[in-house]
């Protein structure tokens, strides 16, 4: 009695697989890496601004600046730890002495979008040591559409600091992300014009492989009703030639050299003095 062999796991596998494609290709295992912010207030318009950037996630973006003496260094990830620090979602580095100070965190998170723009607002930072009533920090990214690029530079606006409350980061940063989408559509004229070259083509092409092929004819003559074109272009220039010439038709026609004035009446002579009388 045979031992029935165990079936091997590479079917399986490519059945898995198989299956896996068809279901990223439905969008079903689409990735949404925005899920890791987590909104102050969960709403599902919030949500879909996040998704929206969604092409820029996972990515660390860096700017320096420098005043006076002093040098910080700025690092933002979207819905990810920056700078590898935990929940982090924008710090800032600085060189003398070194230090790491988180600004805002990504689980602490509120979105704004417009038509070509989204606010992202990083909220619960370290506290200040002097400033702001020792309230907690604040950044605010500024994400604006640019259709030149993937994604631009991250750039410091300002870092507002002088009140009493309220105080924040503020950052910009293009991408394409938050373009709108354009769809294209033929207006009716272009679809008229496109239908007409069309009919055109056919015609021309139809028509000359028919002459040259089934009547044989060479030539001019294998272009389709060449007789009737040729007859059209005739009338067309005799229209032309009758609207747009100025010469006045009704006059008669003068040759060089020839007078056109009537001649005058040359007396009639008389011969009857040489018949016989």
């Amino acid at each position: 009695m045979e031992v029935p062999s165990r079936p091997t796991g590479v079917p399986v596998l490519l059945w898995a697989l198989a299956a896996q494609l068809v279901l990223c290709g439905s969008g079903l295992c689409a990735s949404d890496h925005t899920k890791s912010c987590k909104l102050l207030f969960e709403s599902e318009s919030e949500r879909r601004v996040l998704r929206r950037l969604e092409p820029i996630t996972r990515k660390n973006f860096t700017v320096e600046t420098k005043n006076g003496s002093e040098s910080y260094t700025y690092v933002f990830q979207l819905c990810g730890d920056a700078g590898g620090v935990q929940q982090a979602g924008l710090i800032q580095m600085s060189s003398t002495p070194k230090k790491t100070t988180v600004i805002g965190m990504y689980n602490a998170t509120q979105a704004i979008g417009g038509s070509d723009w989204v606010i992202l607002i990083y909220r619960n930072g370290e506290r200040y040591d002097a400033h702001c009533s020792q309230e907690q920090r604040r950044a605010i990214v500024m994400i604006s559409c640019n259709t030149k690029m993937d994604v631009g530079q991250l750039n410091v606006v300002v870092e507002d600091r002088d009140r009493q409350q309220d105080c924040f980061y503020l950052f910009e940063l293009d991408t394409s992300a938050v373009c709108p989408h354009v769809e294209y559509q033929l207006s009716t004229g272009s679809i008229i014009l496109i239908i007409g070259f069309c009919v055109l083509a056919v015609y021309l092409i139809g028509g000359f492989l028919y002459q040259r092929l089934v009547v044989g004819a060479k030539g001019m003559e294998q272009f389709p009703n060449y007789a009737f074109w040729v007859e059209v272009g005739n009338l067309t220039a005799d229209g032309c030639d009758f609207v747009c010439r100025s010469r006045n038709r009704e006059e008669p026609p003068t040759y060089r050299g020839v007078v056109t004035e009537p001649l005058e009446e040359e007396p009639e002579e008389r011969d009857d003095h040489l018949l016989p009388m």
